[in-house]
């Protein structure tokens, strides 16, 4: 198996694999492939969650399913494009170092890795579509290949070191940052039409990952611009 990341503002992963090998995404991830990669549903990675994993996504308000994409008669290519403008990052996952990414961030995996539902935790609808604050957890052991919006800043927590995130803004930390949604009032959130403010606290140690253009933030800045939605009549 080779990893090349094409690109730069629209970044593509182009992974090229052997007979027989694969790798494993979410539905809907695929952007080409040729004819020599079969697609089938799996319920997670080799890493031991099989249907507790995707019960965990399920609940979370995740699919299931994911798609696993497999060489078959000879090698075969298969390529993820971001969605937005940002970067793909490589990462190692293994038994207990695992990673924690964004609701959107997972973008493939190896065989070995298992994307669950780690934390949902409710916010205002009218900023997440009714999601609230999702994070996935990656775990087990192999390569993973998250998608971040924007520009990348990282930065390196020492133990009880803490740092206020923008829920938006939160992209991939390690499994040794502690987390937790904190509210600051004697503010009102326009874009989340109430008093106080939410905010991401974590905690080291260990190395986090910060996404400059979060989705949701981005959708918020440019619906004044859109046109009206239709009458019903």
């Amino acid at each position: 198996m080779q990893a090349t990341i094409k690109g730069t503002t629209l970044p593509v992963l182009e992974i090229s694999l052997g007979p027989g090998e694969s790798v494993i995404s979410t539905h809907g991830e695929l952007s080409w492939m040729t004819p020599t990669i079969t697609l089938s549903q799996t319920m997670g990675g080799g890493g031991g969650g099989g249907l507790f994993a995707a019960a965990k996504r399920a609940l979370g308000g995740g699919s299931f399913f994911q798609t696993r994409y497999q060489a078959q008669g000879g090698g075969g290519m298969v390529a993820f494009a971001t969605k937005l403008p940002g970067q793909i990052l490589p990462v190692q996952i293994n038994p207990g170092a695992g990673m924690m990414v964004h609701r959107h961030g997972f973008l493939c995996g190896t065989p070995g890795v298992n994307a669950t539902v780690a934390v949902q935790q409710g916010l205002r609808a009218g900023l997440w579509g009714g999601e609230g604050f999702l994070l996935q957890r990656l775990e087990g052991q192999g390569e993973a290949w998250i998608e971040l919006s924007g520009e990348v800043i990282t930065y390196t927590l020492q133990p009880g070191q803490t740092l206020l995130v923008h829920p938006g803004h939160v992209g991939l930390f390690q499994e040794s940052v502690r987390f937790e949604i904190t509210r600051l009032q004697g503010i009102r959130n326009i874009a989340f039409g109430e008093d106080g403010f939410h905010l991401v606290s974590l905690t080291g140690p260990g190395e986090i990952w910060l996404q400059s253009m979060p989705v949701p933030l981005l959708a918020h800045a440019i619906a004044p611009y859109l046109p009206p939605p239709p009458q019903q009549r």
